[in-house]
């Protein structure tokens, strides 16, 4: 939580500590910067395969353990693509009542850590601070909570994103199982099609593959690549 602090030290949406592990090539343990921690962020596994890469602790094709299960990552030039773990707990379509006079309509599947997905037809408009923060606490989720993704369906194969983040407690410029949680929901809805482009905060385009049995929803081969490239390198004293 100190080392996360924007004001007073490095700044960060999470952080990630690189450990041995006997069933892999290393283990990846993730920390939100509320110092909660979590199974498992697609970004920074990401982030982590090119660390593990640049530090000779991997190849550049590896396998490291995570909370959420084994996760397997190709690193090529800038960009890394993840083999996700097998998503669960699907639910489509169901409403949650947010006061005596409104309830909203919304989707469900875990990529990892939980996300609920939203609709809209402009995620520009979306209140993603306050919408975010209700239904991340909702009783509908509780008691783990989940992740709030905000989704603007542009094509067969381009969505447009915004995430809250459970953890961060607000919003993040791009979130990886969000992106991919999106990306699954939409398929599910039968409004893309593998591979899909999804539009983040951050300005970059973050690329789902999967493969979706249509008779019951499920997903295997799910993969998710992006950008990961290093910042700046330095020391702190802890």
């Amino acid at each position: 939580k100190k080392l996360c602090d924007r004001k007073f030290s490095i700044g960060a949406d999470g952080l990630l500590a690189l450990e041995k592990s006997d069933g892999a090539d290393f283990r990846m343990v993730y920390f939100n910067s509320d110092g909660s921690r979590a199974e498992m962020c697609g970004n920074g596994a990401r982030c982590i395969a090119r660390f593990a890469y640049l530090h000779k602790a991997a190849q550049d094709k590896m396998e490291f353990l995570t909370d959420a299960g084994i996760i397997g990552a190709e690193v090529t030039e800038d960009s890394v693509k993840i083999k996700m773990s097998e998503p669960k707990n699907l639910r489509l379509d169901f409403s949650v009542k947010l006061d005596e006079n409104k309830e909203l309509n919304l989707s469900f599947i875990n990529t990892g850590v939980p996300h609920a997905a939203v609709m809209l037809s402009d995620v520009e408009k979306a209140d993603v601070q306050n919408m975010g923060r209700t239904l991340r606490y909702h009783r509908e989720f509780a008691p783990a909570g989940t992740n709030v993704n905000f989704v603007q369906h542009k094509d067969n194969h381009t969505l447009a994103v915004r995430s809250y983040e459970r953890g961060v407690e607000g919003e993040t410029l791009a979130c990886g199982t969000g992106v991919v949680a999106a990306s699954l929901i939409s398929a599910a809805k039968n409004l893309v099609e593998s591979p899909v482009s999804c539009l983040t905060r951050g300005g970059d385009a973050m690329k789902v593959y999967f493969k979706m049995v249509p008779t019951d929803f499920s997903f295997t081969e799910v993969y998710l690549e992006g950008p990961a490239v290093v910042c700046f390198q330095g020391e702190v004293v802890i």
